[in-house]
């Protein structure tokens, strides 16, 4: 018979898989097999500056904390080694970053996630990835929003140029 200490052990990290698919508003599976120590410390470091929690886990306690969350579509990627990224934060970090990693080193496979509560697949994951990160999407609206009032002035500068021409005439 278990432990009744190691059972409590399980149950308690199942809980806190279950409340970090629960909180992220982006997790990102992926497979890891064939990395060496140099590339995963890397990868952890880029992740972690980005404020991301990138953690290799039992399928078997995924599959527990998915069942928890109510993401057992997610179960269909949990097979062979399972690393698992969470972000809290920003929703695209963790899809750009493993998904350029995963560009440079074929080792590693994006497996799929979830994005906002909703499970998807590798081809989401990679398409969240190509967007332009938080603040790329902010200069984009603020220069859409400057360039009315950017040609309106140009508009206005361009008018009284004119008159003060006719004026000198």
């Amino acid at each position: 018979m278990a432990n009744a200490k190691v059972i409590q052990a399980k149950q308690e990290s199942v809980d806190v898989v279950t409340s970090k698919l629960r909180e992220s508003v982006t997790t990102v599976v992926a497979d890891y097999r064939g990395l060496n120590v140099a590339q995963v410390t890397e990868l952890r470091k880029q992740l972690r500056e980005a404020g991301v929690e990138f953690q290799v886990l039992k399928n078997t306690l995924v599959r527990r904390a998915t069942a928890a969350a109510e993401l057992t579509e997610l179960d269909e990627v949990l097979t062979g080694p399972t690393a698992i990224a969470f972000s809290t934060d920003d929703a695209i970090a963790p899809a750009k970053i493993l998904n350029d990693f995963a560009k440079k080193n074929d080792a590693l496979k994006l497996k799929g996630g979830v994005v906002e509560g909703r499970v998807v697949g590798v081809d989401q994951i990679k398409a969240l990835a190509e967007l332009p990160s938080r603040e790329g999407l902010l200069s984009m609206l603020l220069s859409v929003l400057q360039a009315p009032v950017r040609n309106f002035a140009l508009a206005v500068k361009a008018v009284a140029e004119k008159e003060e021409e006719g004026a000198s005439a």
